[in-house]
């Protein structure tokens, strides 16, 4: 199938090398009438590119497919890498180095915002219903409590508590 005038891949066959590029650090030629360089990354160079955005940096990055296959796709990613994060999908980047990492993000919206999953669904306001998170996560109510207080919700306290 081709989506923008580019194939897509069998999300089945799709691997990190997919969605990664290694090479920024290379210093290009400045030796033009401008005296700059822009390297251009695109679905040719990374295929997940093609109606994504881009995240760089050093550090552990990766995202999971959607259901039903929740598959983990991950890569460590070195100074001058490149990763591309599928519009939508739960994804993670952490620094394991040593030092600070910085990050370079090219984001869909001119205002994406950030939502954090446990801040999100432990921490709204009003809070979710205690026995709708305990159902999903499988969990004990008492550690739905315990998880609304700790990201900051009003323990079960909500909406429903008037309902019939």
């Amino acid at each position: 199938m081709f989506v923008n005038g580019k194939f897509c891949k069998d999300p089945k066959l799709a691997a990190a090398n997919d969605f990664s590029f290694s090479g920024l650090n290379i210093p290009r030629s400045t030796a033009n009438r401008v005296g700059s360089n822009v390297t251009l990354l695109n679905a040719d160079q990374i295929p997940g590119l093609n109606t994504m955005g881009i995240s760089m940096g050093t550090l552990a990055v990766g995202f999971v497919t959607s259901n039903p296959d929740n598959r983990l796709i991950t890569k460590v990613l070195y100074p001058g890498d490149v990763f591309v994060f599928p519009i939508g999908l739960i994804h993670f980047q952490v620094n394991i180095g040593q030092a600070s990492a910085v990050a370079v993000a090219g984001l869909s919206s001119q205002n994406p915002g950030a939502i954090t999953i446990a801040n999100a669904v432990f921490g709204s306001n009003p809070p979710i219903n205690p026995d709708v998170l305990a159902k999903a996560f499988q969990l004990d109510k008492n550690i739905v409590y315990y998880l609304q207080k700790q990201f900051g919700g009003s323990v079960g306290q909500g909406p429903w508590d008037d309902m019939p």
